[in-house]
């Protein structure tokens, strides 16, 4: 059987860098992708993205691994191949539920130094670790530690202590990380309000890191037109012709959030770009409306309206970082490719070899299983022929990612 191969260009000669660097986020609720319809979502999606181009993009309610693909190779990558995914993590914390998270990042900006989920009661909080390539990255790395999630949604005191809970996993889990961290909290929030339990303890000054909402905006946002500018959900007054998926009451909930750590407030390293949080595509405008009115004019286009209401019944919230460390101006740099090669084809036995050309520095992988469980780790000095024993983990099918070079994931079978 044929070798796997990954193929990346590395660039070598002087280093050039150019001004600061500005990192653009989006968060998305893509509503039941793959299956929702229409059938032509992913082009539908290609149009949303090509209007904003995020450097960071979050999803919530990717049903599969192949959705995943879909996206990086039709939406992100239609053009180009400057986006990479994380690996895909299968919801561990509910068997029976089905809607999952993810990460895209721009490979050209980011490494994805580390993918590893947190259980709750109802839905995983993933948690992705991102280290800017810049000019400065050796002697001083800047890393974003990202959490996305989907809470518990639906009004209620029982529905309230269920969203805290899953947000109280996150808090106990973040105090390993230094307090200086940089951290982003995206997700479909599901919260009426800024009285909220969950919101309110997101924000606690008395947490190890304190989170603060951007646009600082407090208050009851559901149902109240003071907040029109904010509203995501709904961009549909019924959804008949989406086979009763997602909802449909016009747009009147404030539901998609991107919160960060304080420390991006004013920090030259790492800071929040002021007024670039936005509700993707909402004009400010279109109160219990359909976000496709032809009233809702802005500077939002039809087009792209258009695109958002037959996407999903939310919209993307976005905002824009800014580092005082700069990138790499690769324009003028002589390309040499770098090879990763299963040499014993993707059906593995006892031993995994990899060949490694073109390689300056070690690579190292993580080995995950399809519930996204690393089994494994290990390291892969300079160039040739690497041998590693897996004899130990179980027959089925596994991922190896290489977690600090911006590559595709490697699927392999152990057998016995």
């Amino acid at each position: 059987m044929k070798g796997l191969f990954i193929s990346l260009m590395l660039f070598y000669s002087f280093q050039i860098s150019f001004g600061q660097t500005t990192i653009k986020t989006m968060f998305y609720n893509v509503l039941n992708y793959p299956t929702a319809p229409p059938d032509n979502r992913e082009e539908i999606l290609e149009t949303i993205i090509d209007s904003y181009e995020p450097d960071i993009f979050m999803i919530c309610e990717l049903e599969t691994a192949i959705g995943g693909e879909e996206i990086l190779n039709n939406s992100l990558n239609d053009d180009n191949s400057n986006y990479s995914s994380a690996p895909f993590l299968s919801n561990f914390s509910n068997s029976d539920v089905e809607l999952h998270q993810l990460l895209y990042y721009n490979n050209q900006k980011f490494t994805l130094i580390e993918s590893q989920r947190l259980t709750t009661t109802i839905r995983d909080i993933n948690w992705y670790t991102l280290e800017l390539i810049s000019d400065d990255q050796i002697n001083n790395p800047i890393r974003i530690e990202i959490f996305v999630c989907h809470l518990k949604a639906s009004r209620g005191s029982e529905n309230e202590i269920k969203r805290l809970n899953m947000v109280n996993e996150f808090i106990d889990n973040y105090t390993n990380l230094d307090e200086n961290a940089y951290i982003i909290f995206a997700g479909d929030l599901n919260i009426y309000s800024s009285n909220e339990p969950a919101y309110q303890a997101l924000l606690n000054i008395n947490n190890k890191i304190t989170l603060v909402d951007p646009i600082n905006t407090p208050g009851s946002w559901t149902n109240n037109n003071t907040f029109t500018s904010i509203h995501t959900q709904s961009t549909r007054l019924d959804n008949d012709e989406f086979d009763g998926l997602g909802s449909g009451s016009g747009l009147d909930d404030r539901f998609d959030f991107i919160l960060m750590s304080e420390n991006m407030k004013n920090n030259n390293e790492l800071s929040y770009v002021s007024d670039s949080y936005l509700a993707y595509g909402n004009n400010g405008n279109c109160y219990n409306e359909r976000i496709d009115n032809v009233d809702c004019v802005g500077i939002f286009d039809s087009s792209l309206r258009d695109a958002l209401y037959n996407m999903s019944d939310h919209l993307p919230v976005v905002m824009e970082l800014q580092s005082n460390q700069q990138l790499l101006d690769t324009s003028e740099f002589t390309e040499m490719t770098r090879t990763i090669q299963l040499n014993n084809g993707n059906i593995i036995n006892e031993n995994l070899s990899l060949q490694i050309t073109n390689s300056p520095e070690p690579i190292h992988f993580n080995i995950y299983n399809t519930l996204g469980q690393k089994v494994q780790s290990f390291s892969a000095d300079g160039n040739g022929i690497i041998n590693i024993i897996v004899s130990e983990i179980s027959n089925g099918m596994y991922y190896l990612v290489p977690t600090n070079i911006n590559s595709n994931t490697i699927k392999f079978l152990k057998v016995n």
